[in-house]
């Protein structure tokens, strides 16, 4: 140690290593004090420093879907779900069905998609709807060889699990030539097949 500190250090070791600590301190209070004097300005001006402001990420906003609900639901119309909602979704924002309402006639699982049309039937009008063309939901017979999974849900008796075996199956063998290869889908028989007659093409 120096000869210079030693004569002004306390002989004491508790009392010198006190004066040690002190000294410490004094030098943190020192140096706070130099850069507090570095942020005053050549004209006597203070200079505020400031962090930097984070960077906020909005969150994306989640996609939704319009879907026109008809037939027997309390406010027929337009209305607006999440991406990825289901037919009870839609029926849902629609008000709920009515007394009348033949729900076995709508999958209700099925996903809907972005403009489709959702027809809830009445009860007694089930015989009709085989004959009024493509099911609820679609412009048109649905084409085997072109329909999303979501358009194929809304076929009867086609639920997820066997709209992915169909799109599988479509892969797998380069499309549909016919209506009827549907039944080497598993999970589709001829009593589903029937109720596919005038509502899907090759």
């Amino acid at each position: 140690m120096d000869p210079l500190l030693t004569k002004l250090l306390p002989a004491d070791p508790r009392r010198r290593r006190v004066t040690v600590l002190l000294g410490v301190g004094a030098a943190a209070i020192v140096l706070a004090v130099s850069v507090a004097v570095a942020a005053v300005g050549a004209d006597g001006s203070v200079v505020r420093v400031t962090a930097a402001p984070r960077s906020v990420v909005p969150s994306p906003a989640p996609s939704t879907l319009l879907v026109q609900v008809a037939g027997a639901v309390r406010h027929p119309g337009v209305v607006t779900v999440p991406e990825g909602s289901r037919a009870l979704d839609a029926i849902a924002a629609a008000g709920g069905t009515t007394g009348s309402a033949d729900e076995s006639q709508v999958n209700l699982a099925a996903r809907v998609a972005d403009g489709q049309l959702l027809l809830v039937p009445t009860r007694g009008a089930a015989s009709t709807r085989s004959s009024a063309g493509p099911p609820a939901g679609a412009a048109g017979p649905v084409s085997l060889n072109a329909a999303t999974e979501q358009q194929l849900e809304t076929l009867p008796r086609i639920g997820p699990a066997t709209a992915q075996r169909i799109l599988a199956w479509r892969s797998a063998h380069g499309g549909f030539a016919k209506v009827t290869d549907l039944l080497q889908v598993g999970g589709i028989g001829p009593k589903t097949l029937a109720g596919l007659q005038g509502l899907v093409v090759p």
